[in-house]
């Protein structure tokens, strides 16, 4: 009779079930929720990511895989850039060890969450987009750096002339 009962209330109560292609729009996954990883770059079509490599060693199953290449700056010195971050979200576990392990926030994680796809090589992505490059860093100058007050030996000059008389 319990059983019977159970059920007679779960008939009374309101439905909570998500309706999920019809609400696609409006659904709205919570903050901390793992979706695909990405590579956010600004308006400037520039990205964070210094083709350290440490995103690719963190990554338990090989997932990542950073591409790079030896540039020459106007200052005729060689530097490593960034040629292509490919990310396989189709053999990923979404550990997280690739973002915590990148010291300059390259990677982030979005929203998306639809990876349904007919053949596996569609999986494959490529994070930096064709011809973005790496966001310069920015150098403080003298006159905004910013300064700090020296304090007496903690006490106030006021307050150690009137404690003397």
């Amino acid at each position: 009779m319990q059983g019977m009962w159970i059920t007679m209330l779960n008939f009374c109560r309101p439905k909570i079930t998500e309706q999920y292609p019809e609400n696609r729009g409006k659904n709205q996954m919570f903050d901390r929720f793992r979706g695909e990883l990405t590579m956010p770059h600004n308006a400037k079509n520039e990205h964070k990511c210094t083709a350290c490599g440490l995103c690719q060693s963190a990554c338990p199953n090989g997932t990542i895989t950073v591409v790079s290449k030896q540039i020459t700056t106007e200052d005729g010195k060689t530097k490593k850039a960034l040629d292509k971050h490919l990310y396989d979200i189709g053999s990923c576990t979404f550990c997280d060890l690739c973002r915590q392990s990148c010291n300059f926030n390259a990677l982030a994680w979005s929203q998306n969450f639809e990876h349904a796809v007919f053949t596996r090589s569609t999986l494959v992505k490529q994070f930096n987009k064709p011809g973005s490059k790496v966001e310069e860093k920015k150098v403080a100058t003298p006159a905004s750096a910013p300064t700090v007050k020296k304090e007496e030996s903690g006490k106030n000059t006021e307050e150690t002339n009137t404690q003397q008389s």
